[in-house]
Formats: structure tokens, sequence, C-alpha cells
């Protein structure tokens, strides 16, 4: 959609400059357009990018997965990420602030097409605008595959409309076609020098939603993406751009809205805006539904609390909903449309996020080409300075956009940023301090005999973060109570690298002795952790000797205590005490029955 504000806006900014706007700046600024379309979403993102799927799942944190891990992890100091792990997590927080301002400028933009056929439409802007976001926030817990499924011919309805539109006025005056030259983008830098340079900020909106179109590999796969934009969305765009050059060329007062200027006003108008209105809601889905992935994979990765996550595909993994990601995106939306309230200003806004976040992807493709896949150098470094050739112009150039309103994705990405840092240092402190203290079960078994008055009847089933490890709760349990069940279940649940799990591999079962059992369940990155089911399935094997309806599960609840330590920080120890509070339950998280289950609180010195 973005169709609907691009040209537009390159045209102010070569007219704010230089007074008026003269056919060669229209063949130049359509020049950059066209190549910007072939070079980064055609070239980079289609043909190389999207082959760095890790396990069919696309965007920054699926790229940093793929990473080898020598790059990743700090063996000095594993409260530390390292500088390759931190550039996913700016990239991917980055892509998070794109993800608000996208829906947020592109229905903005579509609804104020009712200005072109009457002005007196202009207060209803705003409200319509908001009405149509909650809208669309709210279909998002149908699924991607059924709000594919529903708007799939509004887009060839789309797509259909703006290529048609574009051949009508390219026949009207056709020497736009020598825009395809690139000679005409060289000549416009060579003319306008560095204010030539800085149209690069608004040539930059013809190419956002590349990196989400990565980070949805999982919902869709890379074929139908690939047959998508060869076939049809790029044909239609380069088409739509030129024919909005050409009514241009031909009408110069087309440049105040050229998009909506195609057509006649009146109905026309009307009925193009109804049309760009469901294009938009269905371009800010690719945002929306790549933020749920992104956040998938920051949560399996470490970088973020557990939120709830809903399978909405039985046939396609990655296909998921994740209502708190929804609920902060609609707010973070509706305040940006609130707070601007024009299409225009939001455009200066629009632009760091993705352009740092292509920069990012450009670099981390680079060590896994060069690493993992075992690229000659000369073959990874020179793809690398191809690809930083055009990514970092165009992110230097938003950077001067930053005091008009590009501070915003960049607030957004820092709040973001902080909040990943300090989840994945916190628990790595708290994983430390725990394996220091209970190391190994036969470390420990001598202390919990000895606590122990008796046994009771019954299973008891604690949740350990590892499976070298015993849960602390188990022994705070042993020490303040001096019982304990007949059985003892040491329950681990790991997410595996696999997409999915075979039942043959699940779960894994070690008898210790003593009444005690060690239970690891595996389990897909894209699957539910559904315990009761993998542990049934074990009990009627006969690999667990235990009634699965009579299990008391125990669940253990850290509260941090400021105290000698102060590892982190007294700031960055609150953040995490808060982002820890506010996690989904582990009950939640693994389906336990709430009958089944007891909380134990205890308080933790970091």
């Amino acid at each position: 959609t973005s169709p609907l504000y691009t040209l537009r806006e390159c045209l102010r900014s070569v007219g704010s400059v230089t007074g008026h706007v003269c056919p060669e700046d229209v063949l130049g600024i359509l020049s950059l357009m066209a190549w910007a379309l072939i070079l980064v979403v055609t070239v980079k993102y289609l043909t190389f990018i999207m082959r760095a799927d890790h396990n069919g799942e696309g965007g920054i944190f699926a790229l940093l997965a793929l990473v080898p891990d020598r790059f990743r992890c700090n063996a000095k100091n594993r409260g530390r990420v390292t500088g390759i792990a931190l550039l996913g997590v700016i990239g991917a927080a980055l892509l998070y602030g794109d993800g608000v301002i996208t829906p947020a400028i592109s229905v903005l933009s579509a609804v104020e097409g009712l200005t072109i056929a009457n002005e007196s439409f202009r207060p209803w802007v705003v409200p319509l605008t908001c009405l149509i976001l909650i809208g669309l926030f709210l279909i998002q817990r149908r699924g991607t595959g059924k709000v594919g499924q529903m708007f799939g011919p509004v887009m060839l309805l789309w797509f259909g409309t703006l290529a048609a539109l574009g051949v009508r006025h390219i026949l009207e005056d056709s020497q736009v076609l020598q825009a395809f030259s690139p000679l005409w983008g060289v000549r416009f830098f060579t003319h306008h020098g560095l204010h030539g340079f800085l149209i690069l900020g608004s040539v930059v909106l013809v190419v956002t939603g590349g990196e989400a179109l990565y980070a949805d590999l999982g919902h869709f796969g890379i074929a139908p993406i690939r047959r998508a934009w060869l076939w049809l969305v790029f044909p239609a765009l380069l088409l739509g751009y030129m024919g909005q050059g050409a009514l241009v060329l031909t009408h110069p007062q087309a440049m105040e809205n050229p998009f909506f200027a195609q057509v006649p006003k009146g109905p026309a108008t009307i009925a193009l805006v109804l049309l760009s209105s469901a294009a938009t809601v269905i371009a800010s889905q690719a945002l929306i539904s790549g933020a749920f992935s992104l956040t998938r994979q920051a949560m399996v990765l470490g970088y973020f609390p557990t939120v709830t996550v809903h399978h909405t595909s039985e046939s396609t993994e990655g296909q998921i909903y994740i209502p708190e990601v929804n609920a902060l995106l609609a707010i973070g939306c509706l305040a940006l449309v609130l707070t601007f309230r024009e299409s225009i200003k939001l455009a200066a806004a629009y632009g760091i996020a993705v352009t740092g976040t292509m920069a990012i992807t450009s670099i981390l493709f680079y060590i896994v080409a060069r690493y993992r896949w075992n690229w000659a150098a000369w073959k990874a470094v020179g793809l690398l300075i191809f690809f930083l050739s055009f990514d970092i112009p165009f992110l230097v150039a938003n950077l001067f956009k930053f005091m008009k309103g590009g501070y915003v994705p960049v607030m957004i990405g820092a709040a973001l940023i902080a909040a990943m840092l300090i989840w994945n240092r916190g628990r790595t402190f708290l994983e430390e301090k725990y394996a220091t203290r209970y190391p190994s079960f036969e470390a420990v078994r001598e202390s919990i005999k000895d606590c122990l008055a008796t046994r009771v009847p019954g299973t008891a089933v604690f949740i350990a973060p590892s499976a070298d490890h015993v849960p602390p709760i188990l022994m705070h349990f042993v020490q303040r109570c001096r019982s304990l069940s007949e059985h003892v279940i040491l329950l681990t649940v790991i997410t595996d690298i696999e997409s999915e799990v075979a039942v043959g591999e699940r779960y894994q079962i070690k008898d210790l002795g003593d009444g005690f059992w060690r239970v690891v369940l595996h389990f897909g990155y894209m699957e539910h952790p559904k315990v009761v089911e993998a542990l049934t399935s074990a009990a009627e094997s006969g690999a667990l000797p235990v009634n699965v309806n009579d299990l008391t599960y125990y669940i253990g609840h850290e509260t941090l205590t400021e105290g000698k330590s102060n590892r982190m920080g007294k700031t960055a120890e609150k953040i995490f005490s808060y982002l820890q509070r506010n996690a989904v339950e582990v009950e939640r998280t693994f389906c336990l029955p709430p009958e089944q289950v007891i909380e134990i609180g205890t308080q933790v010195d970091l």
C-alpha cells in the first residue's frame, strides 16, 4: 500500500527544497523507486535473505538462531550478550516499532482520500481511522489463514486496480517509462547533490514491509511469497508508480495527492478510498503477524517473558496469535493516530526502524553465509558490501528525519531493547544461582534425607528449569515442611529446535531411586507444551508408574529482594521483577489442571 503516499512524499521533499518539481525530477524519483523495489525486495530479500529460514520460520530472530553459538553466546560472561546477539535484539525491537507505525500511516493515508472527494469529510478522518484499526486488531484472533481467505480476493482487486490505473495513465504519457533506466536516478543525485541524497528518506517508503515479508515466512512459506511477488505484486506496483508519475507529468497539480488524483472526484474517489482502506488493513496484517512470529522466537531464545500463544492453523504451525502483543500494538497504533492525526506527519516517523533492521539483517546474513554455510570469503563479503551499498544510504538519509518524528520508532525500539536484554540477563543470573546451589540430585540426596521426617502417599511433580539440576522449589519445600510425597517427579520441559517432536521422542524417563524420577519432556518450538497429555502417554506405556489424575504439581514463584550482590543494578532488577510478575504463569503455559496445582513463593537475591 506504499503507492498511497510514497510518490507524494518524495515530490513534497523535492518541492520543499527547490520550490518546484520539474519533469526530470519526477523521472529521477521514479527511477530510484523502481530500482529500490528491484534491489531491496526482489534481489536481497526474495533471492537471498529468505534462504535463511530456521525450520521454516523467518525474521531476524530466526536469522539470529542460525548464527553459530560462538557468535551468540558470551563464554566468559553468560550474563552479557555478544555484539552479534545485541544486533539481533536491536533489529527485532526496531521492527516492533515499524509494526506500530505501519497500520497507523497506511489506514490514515487511505481514509484521507475522502477529503479529495469532499472536504467536509476531514473531521471524520481520524475517528474512521481509529474504528478501522480497532476492527483490524479484533479480527486477529481468527488467525492468519482465515484472514487471508477473507481478504485474498480483495488483494487481487487492489493490485489489479493499481495496474489498470497505471496502464491508463502510462498510455497518456509513455515517456515516463524512461524512468526504468537507472541513469535518471544518477542524474537526480548529480543535479541535487546532498539534497538529492536526503530524498532517499522518502524513497525508502517504497520498500517498507520487506522485512515483514521475511518475518512472515512461517505463516505462508517461501514459494507462495515468491510467486505472489514476482507474478502479481511487483508488476502491479511498478505499473502503479509509473502511472502516477505519468499523471504528474501531464497534470502537475496532481502531485498534491497523485494516487487519488488518478480517478475523477466523486463516486470513483469514494470507491477507491474504500478499496484502499481494505488494502491497508490487509497490509497491516503483514506487520502484525510478523510481530507475533518475532515474539514467539524471542521467547524460545530467552529474550522475552512467557506470553500466551494460540495456534490458529492445524496445517501451518507458524500461524499463531498472541493476545498480549496484539493489544499492545493496537494501543500503540491508536496513540500514534490520535497524536499525529495526519499521514504526512507520520511519514517523517517512518523509515528509521525499517532501514535499521534491514542493515542489521544484511550483517547477520553475512555471518550465517560465511560461518554456517561456509561460503567463500569473497562471495560472502561481496554480497554484504552489495547489500550495505543501499542499506546504509537509506538509513543515513532517514536519520535526518529523527527530530521530525523519527524518534518515535527509536523510542519504542529502545524500550524493547532494554526489556529484552534485562530479561535475558535476569534469567541467566537466576539459572546460574540455582545451578550453583543445587548442582545435581546426587549432590543433594543426603540433604533431602536429613531434612525429611516422613513420606506421605501420593505423587508430587516439581518443575525443574534444567534437566541437570534440582528444582530449587523442591529443596525449599523439604526444608520448610519436613515431608515429601511417596513418589516425586522432577519434570523439565525442553523446547527443541525442531518445529515438531515425534511422539516416540516426546519423553525421557530415569529412575533416580528412593521414589524419585527424572522426566524430561520435549516439544517442538511451534508446539503447545501439553504436559498432562505427555505424562499420560508415558504412564499408559508403562514407563512411568503413576496415576496422572492423582498428581500434584508444585510451582515456584520467585520474588526478587534487594540484597548485597545487586549484580544487575537496582533499576534493572526492578524491571526484571516486574516482567517476571507479569509473565504468563507456568501452569497456563503447560496447560496444567488448576485443581492439581500448588504455588509456593520464594525470595531470591540475584
